[in-house]
């Protein structure tokens, strides 16, 4: 996958080679200072939680610029023991599945195709171990734009939707199909 250049220190363009990898506890603090960056597009998350959701994910890894976490998906699959409305909605109507429960990636690093770099990871992840699907959601009220368009480019389509957060958020709930390709 192409990964834009980034500006140096000094001003000069250099070339990103993002690393990505399994998560570790190590990188908690990162992950925790992502989530935050974003917290007004996903739910808030403190490090009980993280290590809940990380002992639980079947999927949750890191992409690093250099030695720095830049990126980081978590993922779920059918058989964990979380309490977020929206993965109970795909449980209560799918048999088997990869419920992406949250990326983020840091403001720098925007616009340089990590979050596909990742949704890419995840789908060969899903495609190895034989899963027909993946689930997300966005907020449709307030509407995430990018986050739509995102989606679409992946191949997802709404499949229901829900308020949540004491009836203040609206989620698009989407299915993408894992193909063979």
């Amino acid at each position: 996958i192409f990964v834009k250049a980034l500006p140096s220190a000094t001003g000069h363009t250099r070339r990103m080679n993002p690393i990505l990898r399994p998560a570790t506890a190590a990188d908690y603090p990162a992950v925790l200072a992502l989530n935050l960056e974003a917290e007004a597009l996903m739910s808030p998350m403190d490090e009980p939680r993280l290590a809940m959701l990380d002992r639980q994910s079947a999927y949750h890894r890191v992409v690093c610029d250099g030695h720095a976490v830049i990126a980081f998906l978590i993922a779920l699959d059918q058989t964990a023991d979380y309490d977020s409305p929206n993965y109970r909605w795909y449980r209560q109507r799918y048999p088997r599945f990869l419920y992406i429960d949250r990326i983020a990636v840091a403001a720098s690093h925007r616009a340089r195709k990590l979050g596909g770099l990742l949704y890419a990871d995840l789908f060969a992840f899903a495609r190895e171990r034989g899963f027909d699907s993946v689930a997300a959601e966005f907020y449709i009220e307030p509407f995430n734009e990018a986050s739509s368009r995102f989606h679409a480019r992946h191949g997802f389509a709404e499949v229901g939707t829900q308020w949540v957060a004491d009836g203040k958020k609206r989620v698009s709930l989407q299915i993408a199909p894992v193909t063979t390709q």
